[in-house]
């Protein structure tokens, strides 16, 4: 058995813990082992903040007030994807999303891609074709004794 969920989230602060509540919840009914849900769900909350803060259309002059959260849960993994409308990611001399610098460790901001790089067990960083980032992720889950999803 596996679940999934989609959820499109307003560009507004309390959007990112109910994001994160939503995930956590869905993890402990599963039977995730509690770290790998608490990893993901740190993950998740960085992402959602960056959608949050970065994820608008702000050149148009009508920003997008939204953004778009989806999980799949399987019996080996855990994959989050987090998509907004911002202006994307910058581009490499290649033309591909230029890999995020790390910010420095007296920086306010500018940390959340290099935590859930170290977060995750694999990190995607990209553009939507058209406008807008998206930050996909996962992690190979371990579970607690009697999970629902585990695999036998």
């Amino acid at each position: 058995m596996s679940i999934w969920w989609s959820l499109h989230l307003r560009r507004e602060a309390a959007s990112v813990p109910l994001a994160r509540r939503l995930l956590l919840g869905a993890m402990e009914t599963a039977g995730v082992d509690p770290d790998i849900s608490y990893d993901l769900s740190v993950a998740l909350s960085e992402a959602c903040a960056n959608a949050v803060e970065h994820g608008g259309d702000e050149g148009s002059g009508a920003p997008s007030a939204e953004y778009r959260v989806t999980a799949y849960l399987d019996g080996e993994k855990c994959r989050i994807e987090v998509a907004d409308s911002g202006p994307g990611f910058p581009l490499s001399r290649r033309g591909r999303p230029a890999a995020p610098l790390p910010a420095l460790a007296s920086a306010e901001s500018g940390r959340g891609l290099c935590l859930i790089e170290q977060l995750a067990d694999h990190v995607h960083f990209g553009n939507r074709p058209g406008h807008g980032a998206v930050v996909s992720f996962d992690k190979i889950l371990k579970w607690r004794e009697g999970a629902l999803l585990k695999v036998s």
